[in-house]
């Protein structure tokens, strides 16, 4: 999910007939940081997840930053 940012990971899950997605970033060797998950309604990520995914990335890395 580059859209996101750099290292950022997308897992589909479907289970059911439902589709749910979970992005994370995982590119530090002490931790994996799950940005958002979310069940998907449509076949295109809908903006607003998008948004939430690339605004938490922004905050983390800011927060990492020393």
């Amino acid at each position: 999910m580059t859209v996101i940012g750099s290292g950022v990971i997308e897992i589909r899950i479907n289970d059911a007939g439902n589709a749910y997605r979970e992005i994370y970033l995982a590119k530090f060797t002490n931790a994996i940081y799950v940005l958002h998950c979310f069940q998907k309604k449509s076949e295109k990520t809908s903006k607003l997840d998008i948004d939430i995914g690339s605004q938490r990335f922004k905050e983390l890395l800011k927060d990492l930053r020393p």
